[in-house]
């Protein structure tokens, strides 16, 4: 396990992922806004906003925080326009990290992930300098005890997927194509097998060990990052080895 798998084990060890429920509502309000502005507010139609309103249901956001944020992107409701950006660089102990964003003011967003990265002891870099060290997949997520392996390997084969993975706490992971995401969702709703998220994401190509001192920057990094509004989502090839501090073990 590495990178932001590693990382989403770290935060829940560390208490870290209910820590601010604020921002967590304002990221999730940004990625309905964008993601119903370029396909529409009917979630039925638009596999995008229904993969984000999920996320905000699975974090308890109220359904009035999502009703505005829909709005939002019809143009029904005013709001700020979003822009999508992806900013790259190497953390300590040459971590490749690339950074999603969305944001309003690009040069605030800038500004603010390059320092983050240097006070760490890392560099931002230039458009595609680590892009290339990362794979484009889909992958969703099932949760312990919502389904057995015959039956979810069943469904994900029926709708394409790459491969299936059995998690650390008995659930699994779904890897596709990306552009198979919509037809294996579908095949796990035809099966009635819930799954917790379901999106895009980058899949690192080989990882790199960090440990000591380098791994607590690392997390430090990612923390930072994590934290700044404007940021969605964090992709790094770290491997942290079982049972080094930084890692809660």
């Amino acid at each position: 396990m590495s990178g932001h798998s590693k990382w989403h084990n770290i935060r829940l060890k560390k208490g870290k992922m209910d820590a601010d429920r604020g921002k967590i509502f304002t990221k999730i309000a940004r990625e309905i806004i964008v993601a119903a502005k370029s396909g529409g507010g009917n979630p039925d139609t638009n596999i995008t906003l229904r993969n984000a309103m999920a996320k905000a249901r699975e974090a308890s956001m109220p359904a009035d925080n999502v009703k505005r944020a829909i709005q939002r992107g019809t143009g029904e409701l005013e709001g700020a326009s979003y822009e999508e950006m992806t900013y790259e660089g190497y953390g300590p102990g040459g971590v490749a990290i690339l950074v999603a964003c969305l944001t309003d003011n690009k040069q605030r967003t800038v500004s603010d992930v390059r320092s983050y990265f240097t006070k760490t002891g890392g560099r931002l870099g230039e458009s595609g300098s680590v892009g290339y060290l990362f794979d484009p997949k889909g992958v969703i997520i099932i949760d312990p005890d919502v389904a057995d392996e015959e039956k979810v390997t069943e469904a994900a084969i029926e709708g394409g997927a790459e491969d299936i993975q059995a998690t650390d706490d008995g659930g699994f992971e779904i890897t596709t194509d990306p552009g198979d995401l919509n037809a294996v969702q579908k095949a796990l709703d035809a099966a009635n097998i819930k799954y917790s998220s379901a999106e895009h994401s980058m899949i690192p190509q080989t990882t790199v060990e960090v440990s000591g001192k380098e791994a607590g920057q690392v997390l430090r990094l990612m923390d930072y990052l994590e934290d700044n509004d404007d940021v969605q989502k964090v992709y790094a090839n770290f491997d942290i080895p079982e049972g080094d501090p930084a890692a809660g073990g």
